[in-house]
């Protein structure tokens, strides 16, 4: 085994080791529901789907799991703000995060757990640390005692007391024991909705947020598992307070590596939902509404174009540098397909079934070349998941293949033997970034509007331009040309004709 993964809990890359023998369980802190879920909340999906896939590649069974928080204060507000039942709220939004996670090709989660529906594991769990002596109650109310638990604050070298001003729920009540004490069980308020009230031993409430993922966690996954991920911003208190809970519960190691992505900015400016400051670009910043203006592979390109532990950069820009990039691959591979004659998005042929015998100079140096790229592809991966540097390979590739065809001359020739090797690349390519998500199908070409007869208008406007040009009219069809590139209509004039694309 060589992948290496970044333990936040040790601050080292370490070798991979699962805890049991070709399986991994992971476990990823998901959506809070009382708001639509804007690009940053994308980035988690993103990147755990590509650290699911690259292990199933490495024939690892893998388990998923994500989970929605529907119990919480902020959505018990934003609910009575709206004048809607608490749940039904929940429901709406998390539809439409599933919904845009499945268009951004994150398809792999096992698990969805919600709150809501695991109270009795958390109510579980709670009692398991009142049993150990590890929490206590007050009116209602149940804390986890911090001074018992004498390596708490082991992830980010913070002290108990810190917990006080970085607690989510904001409950500081002179009848906890300590300052750093956080909330396993809040009682309910008379004002509370009914949906937000739950029946337990120690009285009508609902659970902290903390307890709510190590309590799902372990239902899932055991006692121990592998990879527990999130945002930078969950280390403290939310995941500093889940190894508490859980370890103290247990006696066990919660989760044996900690995986944290950076946080997404907007104009190098943190997005959260709760910045007031970022409020006005909020919403178009919603999934929803940036999936409606954006092809989704190339928000997820944008997302795998950085390392998952740096910070991901959104803007104008960026999303332009990444429709860029992806393009030079999707223009490669629509090369591959007029040279071959083969569907690339189907590859049936990879390098590693081409001989040496076979091919001429050029051909032998394309696949020893290709063969070291893979290499160094599963290299990247293997270290710490850095897809960035793996795109990088992706570039190599594509940037080897198109020299190819131009040194073979290959759409012009017709001998067979260069296009099956042309065609193993392209299969090599496609697989490769399908590890990343990447190149899974065919781009859909969207114009805007009712586009039922937009191409043909567009076959007519290069018909024109062709005419133009034959009447030696150059300046009508440049400005043809000029015009549909504006209107991101990309026309490339080759042997055959003209070809046209949506970008």
């Amino acid at each position: 085994m060589t992948l290496r993964v970044y333990n936040t809990l040790t601050s080292e890359k370490e070798l991979f080791e699962s805890v049991r023998p070709g399986e991994v369980g992971v476990y990823l802190c998901g959506p809070t529901v009382y708001k639509p879920s804007h690009i940053g909340h994308a980035v988690g999906p993103v990147i755990f789907d590509v650290i699911k896939r690259y292990l199933m590649f490495k024939n690892f069974k893998v388990t998923w799991v994500v989970n929605v928080t529907d119990v919480e204060d902020k959505l018990i507000a934003e609910a009575e703000a709206q004048g809607r039942d608490m749940l039904e709220l929940a429901r709406d939004l998390e539809r439409q995060y599933v919904d845009a996670m499945g268009a951004l090709g994150v398809r792999n989660i096992d698990y969805m757990p919600r709150a809501s529906e695991h109270i009795q594991e958390i109510i579980d769990h709670i009692n398991d640390l009142i049993e150990r002596d590890h929490a206590y109650v007050v009116e209602g109310d149940v804390y986890f005692d911090v001074s018992k638990d004498e390596d708490y604050g082991k992830l980010t070298n913070r002290r108990p007391d810190d917990q006080e001003s970085g607690t989510r729920d904001g409950l500081v009540k002179a009848a906890k024991r300590n300052p750093g004490d956080f909330a396993l069980w809040k009682a309910a308020k008379p004002n509370e909705p009914a949906t937000a009230k739950y029946k337990a031993p120690w009285g009508v409430g609902q659970p902290g947020w903390h307890i709510e993922c190590s309590a799902m966690a372990m239902k899932y996954l055991g006692q121990t598992f592998d990879i527990h991920g999130g945002g930078m911003d969950l280390k403290f208190p939310h995941h500093e307070n889940e190894i508490a809970q859980a370890e103290s519960a247990t006696g066990q190691v919660f989760a044996r590596y900690w995986m944290h992505h950076g946080l997404t900015r907007f104009n190098t400016k943190k997005i959260s939902k709760s910045d007031a400051e970022m409020a006005k670009v909020m919403e178009s910043l919603q999934i929803t509404n940036l999936l409606n203006r954006h092809d989704p592979e190339v928000l997820r390109f944008l997302i795998l174009q950085s390392h998952y532990r740096s910070p991901i950069e959104f803007s104008d820009e960026v999303l332009k540098a990444a429709k860029t990039g992806l393009g030079t691959f999707r223009r490669l591979l629509e090369r591959v397909e007029r040279v071959t004659n083969a569907d690339p998005y189907k590859p049936e042929l990879q390098i590693e079934r081409m001989r040496d015998a076979e091919l001429d100079p050029r051909g032998r140096d394309l696949l020893d070349e290709l063969m070291h790229l893979r290499v160094r592809f599963l290299e990247e991966m293997d270290d710490d998941f850095n897809t960035a540097g793996a795109i990088a390979v992706l570039f190599e590739i594509a940037n080897a293949m198109n020299k190819y065809i131009d040194s073979a001359k290959l759409e012009t020739h017709s001998e067979e033997t260069p296009r099956n090797m042309l065609r193993a690349a392209g299969g090599t390519l496609v697989s490769l970034g399908n590890v990343l998500g990447l190149f899974e199908r065919r781009p859909a070409a969207k114009l805007a509007g009712d586009d039922s007869k937009l191409p043909q208008l567009v076959d007519l406007l290069v018909e024109v331009r062709k005419l133009s040009r034959e009447a030696k009219q150059y300046a009508i069809g440049d400005h043809i040309r000029d015009e549909l590139t504006k209107l991101g209509v990309t026309l490339e004039d080759g042997k055959d004709g003209t070809r046209w694309r949506i970008e």
